[in-house]
């Protein structure tokens, strides 16, 4: 399958003299899922975005025939058939599973907890073992957990918790694991078998050719724009359409007025290997504070079905930083604590005012949302809409 064309257009191509259904600010998954089911119904939609590619956090750039998740690694996962259906309409999907190795100061161990964690952790071989251990390491958190310390011992017991989560988490967030909200580690399962797959999702995997031929399929007969600052002219852009869908920060639309909203950022290093296989595995996490990156991404275990890629005696694998945001940086991960969603209830009291903006996505709603949860928001977003 080829990829397919999108109309991409440039500033001085641009003719002012078009009127649009929808501007969508933001040329990442949910404007491209919105602007695929809005053009499907005839509406006519221009995305236009800062960077200089569609795609946003899933884009993919090609280095030596791998398919680099340029901004951290993206692994397809739901149990909704509809949106799995939906995307393998656009491209096929391998069946690529992710099985995570935990490095902890050289020692190796499987993510998520399952029994080979347990017996690699305390040498125990069976269910009942591993369940008498970490009862036994949980006696202390009374009642429901209240922060992400609590719950992580609740789940798995201090040894676990000191080993695999209490580091690895504080250099991620840039804050101890009793500030952190309880929420973020109870998306990572536990379980009582030998099973080294880290989603619970029936269905899972990346796309074949990478994530940019889903971007592309999606915006196909779209008209995009990119290097364009929406904020730089958005009186403009804001009188060429009829509605606006905006994806971007929600501070950042209302001018800050109220505050920042805070975040995590990262920082990526792409090296490239003279060497068909470096770690043996896409995702390896260093859970230890004295190493600076919280994992590294070996990209061409992603193309499970490209044998060329396979049999390459190059390999690129990038190293993941988590960096202090601030104002210009990427934001990645939004810090839910208290204040912030305070001050987002702020920010989305003033958005539900706007009438012609739909806000939707990850950062507009300041939500952490897995790639199937930015899809089927996005297409009951425009099904609302019409």
């Amino acid at each position: 399958m080829k990829d397919c064309n999108i109309q991409l257009l440039t500033s001085n191509k641009y003719s002012a003299m078009k009127r649009y259904d929808y501007l969508l600010v933001g040329a990442g998954l949910y404007n491209a899922v919105f602007a695929y089911m809005a053009r499907e119904q005839g509406k006519r939609c221009l995305v236009i975005d800062r960077r200089p590619h569609l795609g946003g956090n899933v884009y993919c750039e090609c280095i030596e025939g791998i398919h680099v998740h340029k901004y951290g690694p993206h692994i397809f996962h739901t149990n909704n058939k509809a949106v799995w259906d939906f995307v393998n309409r656009i491209v096929p999907f391998n069946r690529f599973t992710l099985q995570t190795v935990a490095n902890y100061k050289g020692h190796l161990y499987n993510l998520p907890f399952n029994m080979n964690t347990f017996y690699r952790m305390w040498g125990v071989g069976t269910p009942v073992e591993a369940m008498r251990m970490i009862k036994s390491q949980c006696g202390s958190i009374d009642g429901f957990p209240t922060n992400l310390e609590e719950q992580a011992i609740s789940l798995v017991g201090y040894d676990i918790y000191n080993t695999l989560i209490k580091e690895y988490t504080e250099k991620q967030w840039g804050r101890a694991c009793h500030e952190l909200p309880a929420f973020i580690i109870r998306r990572l399962p536990v379980r009582y078998t030998y099973d080294n797959n880290y989603f619970n999702d029936l269905y899972q995997g990346v796309p074949e050719g990478g994530y940019n031929r889903l971007i592309n399929g999606l915006l196909q007969g779209v008209e995009c724009l990119t290097s364009c600052d929406y904020f730089e002219k958005k009186p403009y852009w804001d009188s060429i359409a009829d509605k606006i869908v905006y994806s971007g920060a929600i501070d950042e639309y209302f001018g800050y007025v109220h505050g920042h909203l805070e975040y995590r950022s990262l920082r990526f290093v792409h090296n490239i290997h003279q060497t068909g296989n470096v770690q043996g595995c896409a995702i390896m996490n260093y859970t230890d504070n004295a190493t600076p990156y919280t994992r590294t991404v070996e990209h061409k275990h992603f193309d499970i079905n490209n044998r060329p890629v396979q049999e390459s005696p190059v390999t690129v694998v990038t190293t993941e930083y988590p960096v202090q945001w601030i104002k210009g940086q990427e934001p990645y991960y939004p810090i839910n604590d208290d204040r912030n969603n305070r001050l987002y209830e702020t920010y989305r009291a003033m958005a539900v005012r706007e009438q012609r903006v739909l806000f939707g996505g990850r950062l507009a709603e300041y939500k952490y949302y897995d790639m199937t949860d930015v899809v089927e928001q996005s297409m009951k977003r425009f099904e609302n809409e019409i």
